[in-house]
């Protein structure tokens, strides 16, 4: 087993003098933190699938503001999301972490409220700006939030269950967003308000207080800096590639900007006292392999979320709702695994279910290049597929967000962050390649998406075998 950085002190406290501290055998509300924990974090993924089935209504809504200005409400989320992530988890780590989720959640069900009630395109695109800043205060706050609450034992259960959340929340994004938007699409934010209510006061109430000790470094503003512009850059680049052309000078020089950002970022990691990024994340195989091999799954699962439901829309002609109920075996399938990572990484071991899971994404494609066509054929054709990626979805995500568990636990946020950002790059990418790919929505396009989404399942698998711990505990 890889050795790691011993663990520096945390300070975790109570949030009012009264609350009980949290101790080795976890907190005694750890299962209503939970809750709330996956409430919140289902609620900011959920947002970030939920409506790509709303962009038409929020067309028709603004007259002329084309299919490239609506886009942004899509692009203007993933680009500030992936970039905010790992600045948001380092402060979380000073500052509080339940400080930090409760800021985040207001943030977000404010801003979900200002998209409801948006005037204009413009608007709307800020307030998904802004959505997107709390929705990367929440999500890898709430995974440092949940491992001082359980017992190290309990610790792959827990990452389990909230990974499986995660893996809903994607799968889910469709039907909900069909749901909706047969009343209005302004009902895919407004349906954030009353949860967002609810969990400030239970998140009040029940989470504890995490932070490092006063006196720990702040992280370095260049790398932050340097972070920043490299995410963005590259998320920017790889959503404009398909529209403006991946040899345009705007995509190349964004690309450019993002290369260099990057190596800054290295530099600062590799030199400065307290980068934003550790290089003592990586020291250990289980975490490196977990970020490189769920942006290599993301790219792909990105390609499954939404080429199922554009086929059953643009090839099938099935509505909206009709597609997004289609593809709700695949989130019920995920949450089944999902529930059961603790007892199967016991038995299995984290890397094989893993390893499964993302062949199992790929064994999904490999499924639907030789049975799906152009007649609809539900049953026989889209279904087993959807089926395997929601065994996908359940075994690949709770062990490879369960990484950030090998770590020290004050990096627990900021690993959480990293992954959190590998997943949505790589989701940019996968939607990048299929709009790439399917500009004609043909059979022949998705049919050489599905063979991305292969290609991505077997190069995760290979990197999670590659870089797996060269000796089992």
């Amino acid at each position: 087993m890889s050795t790691q950085a011993a663990p520096q002190a945390v300070t975790t406290t109570p949030h009012t003098g009264s609350a009980p501290a949290v101790t080795e055998a976890g907190h005694p509300r750890r299962w209503s933190i939970l809750a709330v924990l996956g409430a919140v974090a289902f609620m900011a993924q959920l947002d970030f699938f939920v409506v790509n089935v709303a962009l038409d209504g929020i067309g028709r809504s603004f007259p002329g503001a084309g299919v490239a200005g609506v886009s942004w409400v899509l692009s203007a989320y993933a680009i500030v999301f992936a970039a905010v992530l790992v600045p948001a988890g380092r402060i979380a780590d000073h500052w509080g972490r339940r400080k930090m989720l409760l800021a985040g959640v207001a943030l977000f069900t404010l801003t979900s409220a200002v998209a409801a009630a948006a005037p204009s395109l413009g608007v709307l695109v800020g307030a998904r700006a802004l959505q997107a800043v709390g929705a990367a205060m929440i999500v890898p706050t709430s995974l440092g939030l949940l491992y001082p609450s359980f017992p190290r034992r309990q610790h792959t259960l827990v990452v389990g269950l909230w990974a499986g959340v995660g893996a809903i929340a994607a799968s889910a994004g469709p039907p909900v967003g069909g749901l909706l938007v047969t009343l209005d699409w302004r009902w895919i934010f407004l349906i954030n308000l009353p949860v967002g209510v609810a969990t400030l006061v239970a998140g009040a109430l029940l989470l504890p207080e995490v932070r490092q000790p006063k006196g720990a470094a702040v992280p370095d503003a260049a790398s932050v800096l340097a972070l920043l512009l490299a995410v963005s850059l590259l998320v920017l680049a790889t959503v404009q590639g398909p529209g403006w052309g991946w040899t345009d000078i705007r995509t190349v020089s964004l690309f450019v900007g993002a290369v260099l950002a990057g190596a800054a970022t290295v530099e600062r990691t590799l030199r400065a006292d307290a980068p934003v990024i550790e290089k003592q994340l990586f020291a250990g195989r289980p975490f490196t392999a977990a970020a490189v091999a769920l942006f290599l799954f993301s790219a792909g699962f990105a390609i499954v979320l939404l080429s199922t439901a554009l086929f059953m829309q643009e090839v099938w002609h099935f509505s909206p709702l009709r597609a997004g109920v289609s593809i709700a075996p695949a989130p019920l399938a995920s949450i089944a695994f999902a529930m059961n990572a603790g007892p199967l990484q016991r038995r299995f071991g984290r890397t094989a279910p893993a390893v499964t899971g993302t062949l199992a994404m790929a064994l999904a494609a490999g499924y639907w290049l030789t049975a799906v066509h152009t007649t609809p054929d539900y049953w026989g054709g889209m279904f087993p597929g959807l089926i395997l990626v929601g065994l996908a979805g359940g075994l690949s995500q709770a062990p490879l967000f369960a990484a950030a568990g090998t770590l020290a636990p004050e990096r627990a946020t900021t690993g959480s962050a990293v992954l959190n950002m590998s997943r949505q790059i790589g989701s940019a990418l996968g939607v990048a390649l299929l709009v790439a790919l399917t500009p004609q929505a043909t059979t022949t396009g998705f049919d050489h998406a599905w063979a991305v989404q292969a290609g991505a399942g077997i190069a995760a698998a290979i990197a999670l075998l590659a870089l797996r711990p060269r000796h089992t505990p």
